[in-house]
């Protein structure tokens, strides 16, 4: 079992049920999904970048993701309905666990400068979402492969019921927020 989900099963559960006063076990927010996307504006003139974006998205997640297409025309783009422009996969179970731990424990901390993350990027339901600029913090990323730096989007999508229960889950998890001034 992945040593995050034992963090969240052993003491995350216990913890969060006493520190959101919840009198039952099941009422404790969970993570359900984790969504990784990436745009690729450039795939327009260069169908490559579209393939070097699903080769590291499917690289960093260990899951190959969809394309997604444009849902409309848009003039000042040259941009035509239906036309590839980025790739999302969504994650769920064992690969979810696995890709947070890495996100976490590995990515995050090689960002440079890093400082923590926002605490403020929630939604009002308790989602979080975070962008990061560069996919080379994942140490699966081969540096000499990638011709061009992308950056991406995580959303993390939980069960709580407001931001604060959220951000008393990815804290406990080890998400690493930024101290409060």
């Amino acid at each position: 079992m992945n040593r995050l989900k034992e963090l969240y099963l052993n003491e995350a559960v216990t913890g969060l049920k006493e520190n959101l006063n919840l009198e039952n076990v099941m009422q404790v927010p969970r993570i359900g999904k984790v969504v990784v996307n990436v745009g690729v504006g450039e795939a327009l003139e260069n169908t490559k970048a579209l393939d070097e974006a699903v080769r590291d998205v499917t690289t960093m997640t260990g899951q190959k993701p969809i394309i997604t297409k444009s849902r409309k025309n848009i003039a000042n783009f040259k941009l035509r309905a239906g036309e590839p422009i980025g790739v999302t996969v969504t994650l769920r179970g064992k690969r979810m666990w696995a890709f947070l731990d890495r996100l976490i424990n590995v990515a995050l901390p090689r960002v440079r400068d890093f400082r923590g993350v926002s605490p403020h990027a929630f939604d009002g339901r308790g989602n979080y979402t975070l962008g990061l600029r560069e996919q080379l913090v994942f140490p699966e990323i081969d540096y000499d492969q990638v011709e061009n730096v992308r950056g991406f989007g995580v959303s993390i999508v939980t069960t709580a019921e407001d931001d604060e229960a959220g951000r008393e889950l990815l804290r406990i998890l080890g998400m690493p927020f930024k101290e409060e001034r």
